[in-house]
């Protein structure tokens, strides 16, 4: 049966001033500069993948898109950036009637993605490509950190279904909404945040807090109270008072009372392997072999797998803040750099970022992205960043390198490829179908599986490797060449 939806409201929110103030100084200097239209290509990336893992979910395309559609400068918003008194008038006729032109090319949301790569290219006039800048990072920041975070408590859990429970300490609002979303990409199976159910088709549920319990005179009480006017899989949380000596007890008598098999107990506190051992025996010998032991309370993929190896019983996990701020790692790190302009006759020129940093040094040119298969296996073996106009033809041996270690080669034979990034708009018009949640997260488990184990590891994860073809690594190094040189010649 397909998923009823209710309306995104989050789409109706307009964030034309979320934008830092140098987005807009420049916006008006490139103006007054007679640079307003020159079409200029930035790169968003990121650099480093969080927790030391080995691979990243990039997420959050949706919501630019709806950003993108709804980008305008209302006439309050143009009062105020008059009142700042820094702004030419031609520069708020030109906000006054914005509307953005440009391509936008983006890898699917849900999509493995790793440090180096173009996530999304803006190709536009300078000014708006340099207006959307932050919004682009924050939203592609935070919602790739969370569905990288989700993906690895996942995995952790080994087939039991993960719940986010987080929305109450996320960071804000948004927070709290669009992390359950991206939660649920990263392969949570639902979340405690109603209203991202109504918005984004993440299931929500829930039982009881401790409150519950103690309103009641007993705790007898609250559970067959909660069990008669919620007959159906009731979950019984038992950690109020004592596991093992109240709350199991009292939930096996409530259940055989209202003749419930299909149920489950909830563990928010205390040594979690023995008390589910514990449990699942008292459970087993009371003849609720169908009942379902859930553990919340601080968790994170660490904690998941140790308990898992000692033997705990569980059968479902709800992970709170640890999951919905990426409490571990809480900085995805994703930047956004000029790579390129257009001369005359529409002629790509390449631009290079220089850091004493290696790490710092951009890639330059307008470039694609393609993923690399082995055809036996249909596992992920390597990407390759080209220039955009190159193509490889998968019948043909195929030579990658080392950027950094050019002496390092591998041919390839026998592999398909893909190329990752699709385009969005073109023009200012959309041209991509937006998937739904429930269709990005399928797609997001599909492709972790063509990952490799070895890639999947929590330490020291194989290094997949993200090679440059020749010719962009050519351009690459010419510019850092003859940047050299000048620096000599100054």
């Amino acid at each position: 049966m397909k998923k009823k939806t209710f309306g995104n409201d989050f789409a109706k929110q307009n964030y034309s001033l979320l934008c830092d103030f140098y987005e807009l100084t420049m916006g008006c200097g490139y103006l007054g500069s007679g640079m307003s239209e020159k079409t200029a290509y930035f790169d968003l990336f990121f650099r480093k993948v969080p927790d030391s893992g080995g691979f990243a979910i990039v997420a959050g395309l949706e919501q630019i898109v709806q950003y993108i559609e709804g980008l305008s400068f209302t006439p309050k918003d143009i009062e105020f950036l008059r009142h700042k008194g820094c702004f030419s008038e031609e520069f708020l006729d030109y906000l006054a009637n914005f509307k953005f032109t440009g391509d936008i090319y983006a890898i699917p949301e849900g999509t493995p993605v790793f440090p180096g790569e173009p996530l999304i290219t803006v190709r536009a006039p300078v000014m708006q490509a340099q207006l959307v800048e932050t919004y682009l990072l924050l939203t592609l920041n935070h919602q790739s950190l969370i569905a990288t975070k989700a993906n690895r408590i996942v995995r952790a859990a080994e087939g039991r279904p993960v719940s986010e429970f987080g929305s109450r300490r996320a960071q804000g609002v948004e927070g709290a909404i669009l992390g359950a979303r991206a939660a649920y990409i990263g392969g949570c199976a639902g979340t405690a945040c109603t209203i991202s159910e109504k918005w984004f088709g993440v299931p929500a549920g829930g039982t009881m807090a401790h409150s519950w319990v103690q309103m009641f005179d007993t705790e007898y009480e609250a559970f067959d109270a909660y069990c008669t006017l919620f007959p159906d899989k009731p979950t019984l949380l038992i950690d109020t008072y004592n596991v093992l000596k109240s709350g199991l007890p009292n939930a096996i008598k409530v259940f055989k009372k209202h003749d419930i098999t299909e149920c489950g107990i909830r563990i928010d506190s205390g040594d979690i392997a023995y008390l589910t051992k514990k449990v699942r025996k008292g459970l087993d010998e009371a003849g609720l072999t169908g009942c379902k032991i859930v553990i919340s309370n601080s968790l994170d993929e660490y904690i998941i797998r140790d308990i898992i190896r000692q033997g705990a019983q569980i059968d479902a996990f709800g992970v709170g803040e640890r999951l919905v701020t990426s409490k571990s790692d809480p900085v995805f790190g994703g930047v956004y750099k000029l790579v390129a302009v257009e001369g005359e006759g529409g002629k790509i020129i390449p631009k290079i970022k220089i850091s004493e940093n290696a790490g710092k040094i951009t890639t330059p040119c307008f470039k694609k992205l393609y993923r690399i298969y082995e055809k036996e296996t249909g596992k992920a073996i390597a990407d390759l960043i080209c220039t955009h106009d190159e193509i490889i033809d998968p019948s043909l041996p195929l030579t990658i390198f080392d950027p950094d270690y050019t002496w390092k080669e591998k041919t390839l034979r026998n592999y398909t490829v893909e190329e990752l990034q699709k385009p969005i708009f073109i023009g200012g018009k959309r041209v991509y179908d937006l998937p739904t949640t429930d269709e990005i997260r399928a797609y997001c488990l599909e492709q972790i599986d063509r990952q490799w184990d070895e890639v999947k590891r929590f330490e020291n994860p194989h290094n997949y490797y993200v090679d440059l073809s020749r010719k962009l690594w050519d351009i690459k190094h010419e510019l850092l060449r003859k940047a050299s040189q000048s620096f000599e010649n100054q």
